[in-house]
Order: structure tokens, then C-alpha cells, then sequence
């Protein structure tokens, strides 16, 4: 039986452990004790990626991650009626410590009760948050599973996504030429104010439904009384939609092109790549369906849909393991805003659980 209190709690623990992304030793640490303690044998990959087997045949894949955002360090969990918020200092961790706690209270439910449950592999990677770095590094040689729940969606659980975009990372250097800005800026050209044409002619923002752009730090310069030599910014887009995409990536490199003839004695450097590609899935692809089927045994009515976020099921989907991605009960993620809403949080819980629990019943 799901313990709403015991869940809390695990919650409230897990986001006390600091594990913004490359820092996930701890939260690791912490997950590999408790899932030896329930049966599993627990492992890690070269790039330090948690993976946990029964031993079993035919394997059902549950997956979350274990870093987060920042400001992430020092979390203080506040429980307030149904909700549980930060202090307002930091995120609260619910992406996506609210995914791995419903995996673990449902595996203690179900290892408390004694019932049969379905043969399992567990991964919980690092840097998700970092353009999905541990997906893209796990070693996939140590899983057998065909078929995953990935639990890192936001809001309910009964919001199933069924198609995510491809992601592409730019980052552009400029260099320009130093002088001395009171005595001789004439001798000068400031690479803050050429990367700061590149970023005004950039599109910014949502382009359509499915198509996003965005510039997401910037860096320059040395001293107030120096013409800046040097700055760089980063940003990103992503769409579901391939031939926008190319459009985009078009129009980013048309930009700085222009810029780059603009100012001879700059030099312009741009570096972009794909970190992970585009999915969709029919409402009769067997993994939406086999979720839904499972939601309404529940009494919650799925609502299907699309994200404009990337999570580990993209990588998944494309190393061929059949993967969707359902709500883990967080709220305005990747902000101090950020809130779980108890109930929902105990309804993942009871998902996972009536998973591996009708699965083994199916195999009968």
C-alpha cells in the first residue's frame, strides 16, 4: 500500500541532498543503499550513471534523474496543507526527485505487501538537466529492457507526452580588438557590442507551436575602462517540426555571417550541435496505450500531449527502447516557485506501483 507520509518524507530527504548537475554522488550514494535494501543489484556505468537489475527476464525499464538546476544547493522542503515548496531560496528538487521518490515508494509498497510484480531494471542518471548528458553516455550494453516509464514529466501523472523536439546548443566566441577606453577607444572594437547585434537580430523566444529560441548566458570583457577583445554567449532551439528546425539553424547562421562580413577585423567563431533528436508517438503507439490503460484502472483520465522539453526518453526512443514520459506531480520547475502537489504525488506512486504490479498479473 502507497504510504502518502512515508513518500513525503522519502521526498523531503532526497531533496535535502544537494546534487545540482555533475555534483550527483550523494543522491547516488543514497538510492544505491535503499534499492539494495529492497533486492536489487545495483551498478554504475562508466559515466557514474545508477543502473539496478532483479536479475529478472524481459525487463520493465523505470527511469528518472538524479540532478538538479540551480540554485539548488541547501534545499529546505516546506510542507504546507498539499503542497511542498521551498523556502523560496532555492527550486525545490521536484525535477525530478518527485519522479524518483514515487519510484521508490512504489517498490517499497510492493516489496512490504509481498506482491508479484514485474521483472525491473532501474536507471537514474546525471546531467539530465545538461542537455541529457548521462542518457547520452550510459552504457547501454549493461540493460536489457526493450520498454521504459520514464517519470519526469510536469504536472500529473496522467499527462503522457507523446512527442518531444530535437534540441540544438549554440556557442559563439567573438574576439575583437582591446584598447584603452578613455584614451584611444578609436583603436578598438568591442566584441560585446558584435555579439550584442548577433543576439538583437537573433529570433528570440516562440517562433511557432513547436519551435522555441533562446540566448541563455552571455560573458565578456575585463575591465569597465578597457574596448572589450573578447566575449561569448550560448543559447539554444529546438522545434518538433524538422524542416523549421533547419530554417532556424539557417537563419542563427545567416546572422552571424552577416555580422562577420560587417566587422573584417573580428573574428566570429560559432560551434552548434544536436543534443538529442525528436520523438512522437500515436495514441496507439503500445507504450501511450499500455499507460492509459493503466491510468484509467486508476480512475485518472490520461491527457496526451506534446512538450517543448527534452528528457531521457528522447535518448531512449533512439537507442530502440520503446519509452514515454509521464507527470511526476511538479509544478513550475526550474524555478523557486517550484511546488509538488501532495495528492498528485501519491496518484505517481500508485501509477508505478499498478505498473509493475499488472504487468506481472498480464504475464500470468
Amino acid at each position: 500500500m502507497i504510504r502518502r507520509d512515508r513518500l513525503v518524507n522519502t521526498f523531503c530527504d532526497l531533496v535535502r541532498i544537494d546534487s545540482p548537475s555533475g555534483e550527483e554522488e550523494g543522491i547516488a550514494r543514497e538510492l544505491d543503499r535503499r534499492l539494495v535494501a529492497l533486492g536489487f543489484t545495483v551498478s554504475r556505468d562508466a559515466h557514474g550513471n545508477l543502473i539496478a537489475s532483479d536479475g529478472g527476464e524481459a525487463p520493465l525499464l523505470l527511469s528518472a534523474h538524479m540532478d538538479t538546476v540551480e540554485p539548488g544547493r541547501g534545499i529546505v522542503p516546506q510542507v504546507v496543507g498539499d503542497k511542498i515548496y521551498s523556502d523560496g531560496t532555492t527550486i525545490l528538487g521536484g525535477d525530478c526527485k518527485a519522479g524518483v521518490a514515487a519510484i521508490v515508494e512504489a517498490l517499497e509498497s510492493v516489496h512490504e505487501d509481498g506482491v508479484r510484480r514485474a521483472p525491473l531494471e532501474l536507471v537514474f542518471t546525471r546531467g539530465e538537466e545538461v542537455g541529457l548528458e548521462g542518457a547520452r553516455n550510459l552504457d547501454f550494453s549493461m540493460m536489457s529492457a526493450r520498454a521504459a516509464v520514464v517519470f519526469d514529466g510536469n504536472g500529473p501523472v496522467c499527462k503522457v507526452t507523446t512527442a518531444s523536439p530535437t534540441y540544438v546548443r549554440f556557442d559563439i566566441h567573438v574576439k575583437g580588438v582591446a584598447a584603452h577606453a578613455g584614451v584611444e577607444p578609436e583603436k578598438g572594437l568591442s566584441a560585446i557590442r558584435i555579439a550584442a547585434e548577433i543576439i538583437n537580430s537573433l529570433p528570440q523566444g516562440r517562433l511557432d507551436a513547436e519551435t522555441t529560441i533562446n540566448v541563455g548566458t552571455i560573458s565578456g570583457g575585463t575591465v569597465r575602462n578597457a574596448v572589450p577583445e573578447e566575449a561569448k554567449f550560448s543559447g539554444e532551439f529546438r522545434s518538433r517540426n524538422a524542416e523549421t528546425l533547419d530554417l532556424v539553424r539557417l537563419q542563427v547562421l545567416e546572422v552571424i555571417e552577416t555580422v562577420r562580413r560587417r566587422y573584417h577585423s573580428a573574428v566570429v567563431q560559432e560551434e552548434l550541435g544536436v543534443d538529442f533528436n525528436m520523438y512522437k508517438l500515436t495514441p496507439d503507439d503500445p507504450m501511450v496505450t499500455w499507460a492509459c490503460d493503466v491510468l484509467k484502472t486508476l480512475n485518472m483520465e490520461p491527457e496526451l500531449g506534446p512538450t517543448g522539453g527534452g528528457t531521457d526518453a528522447n535518448i531512449f526512443n533512439e537507442n530502440g527502447i520503446q519509452s514515454v514520459v509521464v507527470g511526476m506531480s511538479t509544478n513550475e520547475m526550474h524555478t523557486t516557485r517550484e511546488f509538488v502537489v501532495i495528492p498528485d504525488l501519491v496518484d505517481t506512486a500508485r501509477f508505478c506501483e499498478a505498473l509493475v504490479t499488472t504487468l506481472a498479473q498480464a504475464s500470468n
